[in-house]
């Protein structure tokens, strides 16, 4: 799963990276953590270009009850992502990206402790997780797709966030590809190309720690 991840990236450099018109200015966040307020791509029916826009981290289906299942709903399997109830018009309709320069994934370790590492790229620049977005009432929510690890991540975890190359992204907001068998090709994570693991203090492990020592090596 991805339960944290970071974007140190500055409201410039995301703009940039994503084709965006404009990006409000935002802090870097070095653990960004569920229910919280995260930046989102999307593009919409008819538009153009892309948007900017801040969802919350938790999925809220649309035909929820009760907006406390967001909580639960913060990643979602690539695999079975278009046959579940709670996803499959997301994922016909409402893909978006989710900026990010780096993710958390903790390996187990002796007498149950768990070591925190951060995989980001080498060049330290931001990328893009496969996400799906709903709007609930006057809420709009969000959740990452995971699959399986590649080589970096499989000694660390069982599994890692879709992360969609830039040339993909275009494919993945296209609202007009609405079949899913069309897109299970991005979900590869061999094409992630550059990715590097970084054991960090356990500090990351509590939620309500944001600052830059998140993610410094591991002494």
């Amino acid at each position: 799963m991805c339960g944290r991840f970071a974007l140190t990236a500055t409201a410039d450099q995301v703009a940039a990276t994503f084709g965006l018109q404009a990006v409000p200015s935002f802090p870097p966040r070095y653990n960004i953590a569920p229910s919280q307020p995260i930046a989102v791509v999307r593009q919409l029916q008819n538009s153009q270009s892309p948007e900017f826009r801040l969802m919350q981290w938790g999925l809220i289906p649309r035909w929820a009850k009760d907006p406390s299942i967001g909580s639960k709903l913060i990643n979602a399997r690539c695999e079975t992502a278009h046959e579940k109830p709670s996803f499959r018009s997301a994922f016909k309709y409402r893909r978006c990206l989710i900026p990010a320069s780096g993710f958390y994934e903790w390996q187990k370790v002796d007498k149950g402790s768990k070591q925190p590492y951060y995989f980001h790229l080498k060049n330290d620049q931001a990328f893009a997780f496969a996400g799906l977005w709903e709007s609930w009432h006057d809420i709009e929510t969000c959740i990452i797709l995971t699959t399986q690890p590649n080589e970096v991540v499989a000694p660390i975890h069982q599994r890692m966030p879709v992360i969609i190359s830039a040339d993909n992204y275009p494919v993945w907001l296209d609202f007009d590809m609405q079949t899913p068998s069309h897109l299970f090709y991005l979900f590869d994570p061999d094409l992630v190309q550059g990715l590097s693991a970084l054991p960090v203090k356990t500090l990351v492990n509590n939620p309500t720690v944001d600052s830059p020592e998140c993610i410094e090596p591991a002494l």
